[in-house]
């Protein structure tokens, strides 16, 4: 553990370990999970069309880019450990930081969850009956199993404990779990593109004929800030680069890319085999494993089980980094217990932190996935938030200090990565837009923030009372990398 000192308090900093490949990894295999493989069936398809939802993915990843852009701004500035809680802190101050950290920290927590219970469905497509041993008790339609319980408890306790033992076990993991997921992607394209029943006219209606070409793709675009969410676990992890920091800007933009890439595909492989509407018409459980066993016959379900299960797994573990970077930091920064700062003498892995995102993950398989997914859906608010807190504070660091930014047209691309965020947090805010959450994601949305109020409320005493460039230190490291707002104490 390295411990840096100045005249105020010390502060506890991560091992420097992280290589290019290992961030772009982080960040593809955050961004792609379980999501990839049902989203045709449910979303895509029945909401937009093929061409639409291509062009919606499009769109939105253009979008993330830009955003994107703005964060690489922060992270050259600001290479710390945090991400978007450490740049509302610079931009805006200590409430800032509580909201957007507090935010974070359950959206990325609830992604690991909704992963988790995502290892159900597979199972019970590919294994029907097979964990399903000993019910419990049902919540919102899902039934509750011992067997299964058991089953992603232990998948829980071996991500933990590969984030335990340090970042070369969990980053090299995360690496062969994104390679994996995309061979595999591409391999399910090129089996379905190449069938005998495949065709171009399957594609058809290109958009959905029940609305405009319009509300069809932006249905799709709306939901970029939470399909895209991922890239944004590389500026989690900025303090542990091994590399220049200039290169994060660049894996950034190829994660989305990669992201939008393997969307595509899958989208692709689904849509291509037969006519879409008659594969809507079947009604299969699963639209994806479905056609897996039209291009490959009886073992589709297996090898489509190799690119669905790197793609939760890298999900899991992606956001088990990610979480724990953001309650590391937060911790550091006194925002929330320093029981949350503490270090690994042996493994230098935040190891509070982590078991602390052990005890939450593993309350997921007892509440059920359809409450999962009802709160797994307010995340995507969450993100459009940390994404405008990011491209503010971009923003009000190029207005200040322009010299220290190469980025073409930089106050340009930081007011509109701002108007790109604050828009896709309207789409999924206002009533009667085609993104908006639902009553039930409102209701655990709204017990979150209370509960967050009530522990700031604990904490707003303490955070107060710690002087202001105390605070720069713990969170950004220095004194030297500036604040944003105006400083009175």
């Amino acid at each position: 553990m390295h411990q840096k000192h100045h005249d105020g308090p010390q502060r506890n900093e991560l091992e420097k370990s992280v290589v290019p490949m290992q961030a772009w990894a982080l960040a593809v295999g955050a961004i792609i999970g379980w999501g990839c493989f049902i989203l045709p069936g449910t979303r895509f398809l029945p909401l937009s069309g093929p061409v639409a939802s291509l062009i919606g993915l499009g769109v939105g990843a253009v979008a993330l880019c830009i955003v994107a852009l703005c964060y690489g701004v922060m992270i050259k500035a600001y290479p710390v450990a945090g991400g978007a809680f450490a740049y509302a802190f610079v931009s805006l101050g200590r409430v800032a930081a509580v909201i957007c950290g507090w935010g974070l920290a359950l959206s990325y927590s609830c992604v690991i969850a909704l992963n988790a219970t995502a290892i159900l469905l597979l199972t019970r497509f590919l294994l029907p009956g097979a964990f399903e041993v000993g019910y419990l008790y049902s919540v919102a339609g899902w039934d509750i199993y011992t067997g299964e319980v058991i089953l992603i408890s232990l998948v829980i306790l071996f991500f933990a404990f590969m984030n335990y033992r340090g970042n070369s076990c969990a980053n090299n993991l995360q690496l062969t779990l994104s390679v994996s997921l995309s061979i595999g992607v591409v391999a399910l394209a090129a089996g379905s593109g190449i069938n005998e029943t495949a065709s171009i006219h399957n594609l058809e209606p290109y958009f959905n004929e029940m609305h405009s070409g319009f509300i069809s793709i932006i249905t799709v675009v709306a939901l970029a800030p939470f399909l895209y969410q991922g890239f944004d676990t590389i500026p989690q992890t900025a303090e542990e680069f091994n590399f220049d920091h200039d290169k994060s800007t660049r894996l950034m933009l190829i994660s989305i890319l990669c992201g939008c890439a393997l969307y595509s595909l899958v989208l692709f492989a689904v849509s291509i085999i037969r006519p879409y509407p008659e594969l809507l018409a079947a009604e299969y459980p699963w639209l994806t494993g479905a056609v897996a066993n039209m291009a490959f016959g009886k073992i589709g379900g297996l090898i489509l089980a190799v690119p669905v299960l790197a793609g939760i797994f890298s999900g899991m573990n992606g956001y088990f980094i990610a979480t724990t970077r953001i309650l590391f930091s937060m911790g550091r920064g006194k925002f929330i217990p320093s029981w949350f700062e503490k270090i690994s003498p042996k493994h230098q892995t935040p190891v509070n932190a982590i078991s602390f995102v052990l005890g939450f993950s593993l309350l997921a398989p007892w509440f059920g996935r359809q409450v999962l997914v009802w709160l797994t859906d307010t995340c995507a608010l969450s993100a459009a938030l940390s994404y405008f807190f990011t491209c503010f504070a971009a923003y009000r660091f190029v207005s200040q200090y322009p010299e220290q930014v190469n980025l073409p047209f930089a106050k340009s691309v930081t007011i509109l990565g701002s108007l790109i965020s604050m828009a896709s947090f309207l789409l999924l805010a206002i009533p009667g837009s085609p993104a908006v959450i639902s009553r039930e994601s409102w209701m655990l949305l709204a017990v979150w923030c209370v509960l967050g109020f009530i522990l700031y409320k604990k904490r707003a005493a303490e955070l107060n009372a710690i002087p202001i460039r105390d605070l720069q230190f713990m969170l950004l490291g220095n004194n030297t990398r500036p604040l944003l707002f105006k400083v009175s104490d």
